[in-house]
């Protein structure tokens, strides 16, 4: 066995050392064949060749899965019309000057249309009908429509791709991959629409090259060679046959490969294995076809063997598709059966029935199969990665996220849980898709209107049979899973503060303590307690700011928890040293943070509302102050969107921590920043101000 093996490595290595050569002297050796002339013997073994070129590139057609995996189709198609045609050229260089071209021609020109060229004549027609109105045609209009539309999905694909990449469904290597991928299959269909020309181009010059054979063999045989009319056209004629059909055939088999390879939809099996399974897995179908060739039994005039034969050959496929449709259906419940009874039940733990999972999700019976490996579920590990995609960005350590199935709920809708209370609800559809317009799509999909679930988008739900029409009109379009783990990674984000708990805070310290003991030995527990950089922690989660450079986190707290201890005070002065990363993160693309600011007066309204309680400093603001106040920030945030871009709201430090308060209920993803936390060499851009009515400004409060 490893002698085969190693034969056959060092075999593929020897193939793939010398491939460019071997391509580039069979490009060579085409060019010789239209210029130097051929023995028989040499042009016999050509053909062979070319026969046998053409059946493997179908089979290798019929056995591919993903059109990329032939990526080098078009490449070939143009080489294998290139070598036929200089086929063509040297046997009716042979047929013209010795009357002869080898025993491949002579046979297909006696034997296979039995020395009738009448029949020839024919046989030859019907194969240039076939491949040039029937197969050519439909191939070159399938690649023109495939190129189009892959083009046009093209931006709804890469759409997706970075939707996944953001959710943290994949990483970057993936991600990638995928872009790759999608420009190679562009690449792929726009070759294959101009690659097809030349199988066209093919059957016409088959058709214009055995008229000037015929036309010149005949004017050879009569007037060089004396021979008769009859015998100059029975000659002539047969041998130009003979050459047309040993060479079409072969087209013929290559447009047929063309034409399965652009009509091919992506499927994960060979064509064999999805046309037997998908036309063999319906047997009520297999019944009413032998019940209606039975019926054409008794019709008078019909054969009636025939129609037996394919009647009871039909009946009896039914027959034994069903019988294995039972058969696989006892054999799955009996191995669940077994694997029921096999599993070893442990003994109750009462321990297990105090607390709570710190995430859960909870799903309903239809939505199983999504979190179930065998039935091809992906769920769970996309759930890992975002835990993963947790750990990179923010920092924090999600603890797992349990998944379980609730007969309470519908078949098609999740829950989302923490610490056992229902956080977030969702519905999905296994069986279609989520189309979203990002804006610029005007169709109309027909489907199930709804909300995207993470960000309460409009969407609708379509069926897979809209899928590229959708993507073309550019419409953006996820699967149910990954409307699902967005969802379920916007929770996380959003409740990362509550999911950070001192044992996971107590880890990110020790992990940080390997780096910069010095640091973490004279913050804890001298001026600072676990308890308290938690709570440092938590306030920076709750505003998206990421805690992942825990070190720049715990050398700002060494540097200022000498001095307070209000946990408040702290962050700010965190997040003042986190400047550049918290700017970073809502700089557009033209490189400047567009904010909107608040009118010097209404700072100073409220600093004279800022009130010293029992829980520390406090805003104080009578309703309708509150309520005008907030309308002006609406405003902002408005003329922010309109001009696509995050709503960010600067003002002074002094005043921060209590606008945020203000906005969170209200305005939830607005970021308020401080003058202290913008970054030297970040450009403002203010594209406005809050302001209140005099009145409201220079009245006193009423608390």
């Amino acid at each position: 066995m490893s002698t085969a093996n190693s034969q056959v490595d060092s075999g593929s290595g020897f193939l793939a050392r010398y491939s460019d050569i071997m391509v580039a002297g069979a490009a060579v050796v085409i060019v010789g064949m239209m210029i130097l002339p051929m023995p028989h013997w040499l042009l016999d073994l050509l053909l062979c060749g070319n026969i046998a070129l053409a059946l493997s590139i179908l089979l290798v057609t019929m056995y591919t899965s993903q059109p990329l995996e032939f990526s080098s189709f078009p490449s070939m198609l143009l080489l294998t019309t290139l070598f036929r045609l200089g086929l063509n050229v040297s046997a009716t260089r042979l047929i013209l000057l010795h009357a002869s071209a080898g025993a491949v021609i002579s046979a297909f020109g006696s034997v296979v249309v039995g020395g009738n060229y009448v029949v020839g004549l024919v046989v030859f027609a019907i194969l240039v009908i076939i491949q040039f109105v029937v197969i050519t045609s439909g191939a070159g209009r399938v690649a023109e429509v495939a190129a189009r539309f892959t083009l046009d999905a093209m931006p709804g694909k890469q759409m997706a791709i970075d939707a996944d990449l953001s959710a943290g469904i994949i990483d970057e290597e993936e991600a990638k991959r995928r872009r790759k991928e999608t420009a190679r299959e562009a690449d792929f269909y726009g070759a294959m629409d101009g690659a097809s020309k030349f199988v066209r181009g093919d059957a016409i010059a088959a058709i214009i090259m055995i008229i000037v054979n015929v036309i010149g063999g005949f004017a050879v045989g009569v007037a060089q060679r004396g021979m008769s009319l009859t015998d100059a056209l029975q000659t002539y004629t047969l041998l130009t046959i003979g050459e047309g059909l040993v060479t079409q055939i072969p087209a013929l088999l290559v447009s047929t490969a063309t034409g399965l390879m652009v009509t091919k939809n992506g499927g994960e099996k060979s064509l064999g294995w999805e046309l037997v399974s998908q036309v063999l897995c319906k047997p009520k179908a297999l019944s009413i076809t032998a019940v209606l060739l039975g019926l054409l039994v008794v019709v008078p005039g019909m054969p009636k063997i025939p129609l037996i034969f394919a009647a009871g050959a039909a009946g009896v496929a039914a027959q034994l598709m069903t019988q294995a449709e039972k058969q696989a259906e006892e054999s799955a419940r009996a191995r669940a059966q077994q694997q029921q009874a096999e599993a070893p039940k442990a003994p109750e733990s009462m321990t297990d029935l105090i607390g709570v999972d710190p995430l859960t999700l909870e799903v309903g019976y239809g939505l199983i199969p999504l979190a179930d490996p065998k039935q091809g579920g992906d769920l769970l590990d996309r759930i890992t990665a975002i835990r993963r995609q947790a750990a990179m960005d923010m920092g924090v350590l999600v603890p797992a996220i349990r998944v379980r199935d609730n007969i309470q709920l519908g078949a098609n809708e999740y829950v989302v849980k923490l610490r056992g209370i229902e956080t977030a609800r969702g519905e999905i559809f296994p069986e279609q898709h989520l189309a979203m317009n990002p804006g610029g799509a005007t169709d109309k999909l027909t489907g199930i209107d709804t909300t995207e679930p993470a960000f309460g988008l409009p969407a609708t739900w379509i069926p897979e049979s809209q899928k590229m029409f959708a993507e073309v009109a550019g419409y953006t379009v996820v699967e149910p899973a990954t409307v699902l783990v967005t969802h379920l990674t916007e929770i996380v984000r959003r409740h990362a503060a509550d999911l950070l708990t001192r044992q996971e805070t107590q880890e990110i310290i020790e992990a940080a303590k390997q780096e910069s003991p010095a640091v973490v030995n004279e913050l804890i527990p001298e001026n600072m307690s676990l308890g308290d950089v938690q709570k440092v922690m938590q306030n920076l989660l709750r505003e998206r700011v990421s805690v992942k450079d825990i070190v720049t986190i715990l050398e700002a707290l060494a540097d200022f928890a000498p001095a307070t201890k209000d946990t408040d005070i702290l962050t700010e002065y965190v997040r003042q040293r986190l400047s550049l990363a918290i700017c970073r993160r809502y700089v557009g693309g033209d490189g400047n943070l567009t904010v909107f600011s608040f009118h010097p007066n209404v700072e100073q309204m409220i600093v004279d509302c800022i009130r010293q309680t029992e829980l520390g400093p406090r805003l104080i603001l009578d309703p309708g102050r509150v309520q005008e106040l907030l309308k002006s920030i609406r405003d902002q945030i408005e003329v922010l969107a309109q001009r696509g871009h995050e709503p960010v709201a600067l003002c002074s430090p002094r005043i921060r921590l209590h606008v945020r308060r203000l906005v969170e209920q209200s305005f939830p993803s607005v970021a308020v920043l401080s003058y202290a936390e913008i970054a030297p060499e970040v450009n403002i851009e203010s594209i406005g101000l809050v302001t209140l009515e005099e009145g409201l400004v220079s009245a006193s409060n009423a608390y």
